[in-house]
């Protein structure tokens, strides 16, 4: 098909993030300057991220023009309401990761400048996923934000514990990748077509073994990449050896974006996959499973980011269930807040974590102990940390009891199975309360022994700091005032924006 002027409009994030990551790597060339490269890789960003407002509501700034969305761009992408929101939520999660990354390595002696190439290249790859309409751009979003990320998981490379993380992501990811990869040339000897709305069309139509392995195998794979229960083993190890904004791209970008083409293609295109009882109970099992592990394998961690990683796995446990059981709307609606809130919160937590900690250290201040009497210190910090906490159990006035009350409503609203799953949800949530209450009361003892790590003193006018501080009053409004984020939301599942 032919390229048009509107599609190369509809494709501006993309576009713009791929330029980005081009003028990032000439940067580099011409003068190694950390400052600059940092400069050029966050407004590169911002850039990207006004685009997504540009395409969504071109008509509202120019109502002779006709609304770009949606768009087909090659049968590799479809660029709409979903997929914008989506690309959005990852460049706000990499431009969260930026600011943190900057305020990390501003001190290191290390080569700092191809940290922020290989955010963006992995951000590029996160934002093919949120607009791929096929098995080819799924297969090339998720590999270049994974091969990315390997080396991000090994910035520091002189850390043992980095290595060790880099060496099982990466084995552990590339066999996920192959049995992916398998599932896909499964689905596609028995179907002829990689397309999603192909696939989806014929898959309850043409019911085969091939199609039930190979389905079994893509999923499976998801399954990896957002560490889901039984195929969680590599996140905590992971967590903990990464540097810790690394961390917050890993717990947030990266995990946008699988999610949105795991739900773009499971619920969206393949309707009618949910009317097969044996895989939406399969799906709910994996649920439940997921929000129980990651919340008991998480009581007795002493280190933050362990913590954090296991907390992660119940989330998308909670996510995964919000979308099998709220129906196509309520679902998709529901699922975006709960992943936005998600993502805000996980980077204010990771947030914390980075601006005590430095890539020079022999490691990150993410063991219980660093944070023992963190309010006596820096009490503005430990209120942060403590808010981001509170919104991850779901305590009322936080933006994370919003995201619990869709999963909740949803659950119940669904019949029998749904009764049995909001039990799953209740039960999780009040394990999880115990090891964020453990965390939260450890920052407001007192430690009489000298401590090791701390923040700087002027930690709030640093660009992590800013935006740890932006994050927390999004967590803080959000809780109150949730209206704006679900209008967004409702948007989002229209799939197209109306002419005014």
């Amino acid at each position: 098909m032919t390229i048009t002027l509107e599609n190369l409009q509809a494709l501006l994030p993309l576009l713009i993030t791929c330029a980005t990551t081009v003028f990032v790597m000439l940067a580099i060339a011409i003068k190694r300057n950390h400052w600059w490269n940092a400069t050029v890789t966050v407004a590169g960003l911002n850039i990207a991220l006004l685009s997504t407002v540009f395409v969504a509501f071109k008509p509202y700034f120019s109502p002779q023009t006709e609304a770009l969305l949606p768009q087909t761009i090659t049968p590799l992408f479809v660029v709409d309401g979903y997929a914008l929101f989506f690309s959005a939520l990852t460049l706000i999660a990499a431009l969260g990761a930026t600011t943190l990354t900057n305020a990390y390595i501003e001190s290191s002696k290390r080569n700092r400048e191809e940290v922020y190439l290989l955010i963006t290249i992995a951000t590029a790859g996160g934002i093919v996923m949120c607009c791929a309409h096929h098995m080819a751009s799924l297969f090339i979003g998720l590999e270049m934000m994974s091969i990315a990320l390997y080396g991000m998981v090994a910035y520091t490379y002189d850390r043992a514990r980095s290595l060790e993380a880099t060496i099982k992501y990466m084995v552990l990811s590339a066999t996920a990748s192959a049995i992916m990869l398998f599932g896909i040339a499964l689905i596609y000897a028995q179907i002829g077509s990689l397309a999603f709305a192909e696939i989806g069309a014929k898959i309850t139509q043409e019911p085969s073994l091939l199609i039930v392995v190979g389905g079994m195998m893509l999923v499976i794979g998801l399954f990896f990449k957002l560490s889901l229960a039984p195929f969680h083993l590599w996140t905590p190890d992971v967590y903990e050896g990464a540097p810790a904004p690394v961390g917050a791209f890993l717990a947030t970008a990266a995990k946008v974006a699988v999610f949105a083409v795991l739900v773009r293609f499971a619920i969206i295109e393949s309707k009618n996959v949910l009317a097969s009882a044996p895989f939406v109970i399969t799906m709910i099992a994996v649920a439940c499973i997921s929000m129980l592990v990651g919340n008991l394998l998480a009581l007795k961690q002493n280190n933050i980011k362990r913590m954090l990683g296991y907390s992660s796995i119940a989330h998308f446990g909670y996510l995964l269930l919000l979308v099998l059981v709220g129906g196509p709307q309520f679902g998709v609606e529901g699922f975006a807040v709960y992943l936005a809130i998600y993502v805000m919160t996980s980077l204010a937590a990771f947030g914390v974590v980075t601006l005590m900690s430095s890539a020079d250290a022999k490691r990150d201040a993410d063991t219980l102990n660093d944070y023992r009497g963190l309010f006596w210190r820096r009490p503005y910090l430990a209120s942060i940390f403590t808010l981001a906490l509170f919104s991850l159990a779901g305590i009322p006035l936080t933006a994370g009891f919003i995201g619990k009350f869709y999963v909740v409503t949803a659950a119940v609203g669904a019949g029998p199975w749904g009764w049995m799953a909001a039990a799953f949800v209740v039960l999780g949530s009040s394990i999880a309360i115990y090891f964020y209450l453990r965390t939260i009361i450890s920052l407001y003892l007192a430690k009489k022994n000298m401590h090791r790590f701390d923040a700087d003193i002027n930690w709030g006018q640093r660009t992590g700091g800013i935006m740890v501080l932006g994050a927390a009053a999004f967590i803080l409004l959000i809780g109150i005032i949730p209206n704006p984020l679900m209008f967004i939301a409702q948007i989002t599942q229209l799939i197209w924006l109306p002419t005014p």
